[in-house]
């Protein structure tokens, strides 16, 4: 860890992290009023960023927030705290929040939102979760009905994560009605006896994931069968391989479902594929 000062951009600003001071009246603070996206950075780069601005630009065009700057300028911006916080490894997170008043649910359509940038070191690579695979819980789906926007309120997510960890897993994977809607943080996969990769198709159900985007495109490119359909969780426990995608975790494979093996109980051919294809396309097309 660098002993510099972590330097975050804050409304045109960039500053050391301590500096850095947001209202109280933040609609993001008081409502959870905002959208958020988080880009991976692997070699100093920024991976699949085209896909990440395009889904923030549709997640705020959902709620009603305009962008304060381009998303040109939020490339630039990203590339420039990665080189102020020589970031080689890990992830630049951004919110944008409707922006500050005083409290009440209605609100003005002249407020300027608030957008925040800043940088996790974090290892993505040569992680234990690549080469051992990672154990998911299951837990019931409580999140709201429009879970295609990348909204702020995460309060259920980190009530599932809470719950993973407490019985022994890394993820939880969200269920409703028997049928698993995706990770806590995540896109869910299996893959049957056959071969076949499954994950859900993109709805209001679940979150577009942009790793999920380009993983699906790599699949069915090298001539991968991909069925974008629900899953039952008694599908999941007879899969032959599980997995999941993520910008904080690329493709890693699911080896056990609330403490039953998938599969052998060791990560299978077809998600390591996956993820030698993503991480090689990913350098490709890095910026």
């Amino acid at each position: 860890m660098s002993s510099q000062p972590r330097i975050v951009y804050l409304n045109g600003a960039f500053l050391p992290a301590e500096e850095a001071s947001l209202s109280i009246f933040d609609r993001g603070f008081l409502f959870g009023d905002g959208i958020y996206e988080v880009t991976a950075v692997l070699e100093g780069k920024l991976i699949d960023a085209a896909l990440h601005l395009t889904r923030l630009k549709r997640s705020v065009g959902e709620i009603g927030i305009h962008l304060p700057v381009t998303t040109d300028e939020i490339v630039e911006i990203e590339r420039r705290l990665v080189r102020e916080n020589n970031l080689t490894e890990g992830l630049v997170y951004l919110q944008v929040t409707r922006g500050a008043a005083d409290r009440d649910f209605l609100y003005s359509d002249d407020l300027k939102p608030t957008l925040l940038l800043f940088t996790q070191e974090k290892r993505l690579e040569h992680v234990a979760s690549a080469e051992k695979g990672v154990a998911v819980a299951t837990v019931p789906d409580l999140r709201w009905a429009r879970r295609d926007i990348k909204s702020v309120c995460l309060l259920p997510q980190v009530m599932a994560k809470r719950e993973a960890k407490a019985r022994g897993a890394s993820e939880a994977w969200m269920v409703e009605e028997g049928v698993v809607t995706e990770g806590a943080s995540s896109t869910a996969y299996i893959v049957t006896t056959d071969g076949r990769l499954i994950t859900r198709g993109s709805s209001s159900k679940t979150l577009p994931g942009c790793t999920r985007l380009a993983a699906l495109a790599l699949a069915r490119e090298k001539g991968l069968t991909v069925e974008e359909r629900p899953f039952t969780l008694e599908e999941a426990f007879g899969a032959q391989e599980a997995g999941l995608t993520s910008a904080s975790n690329f493709v890693v494979s699911v080896v056990s479902i609330d403490g039953r093996p998938v599969g052998d109980g060791k990560p299978g051919p077809v998600i390591r594929r996956l993820r030698e294809l993503y991480l090689e396309n990913a350098r490709q097309t890095a910026i």
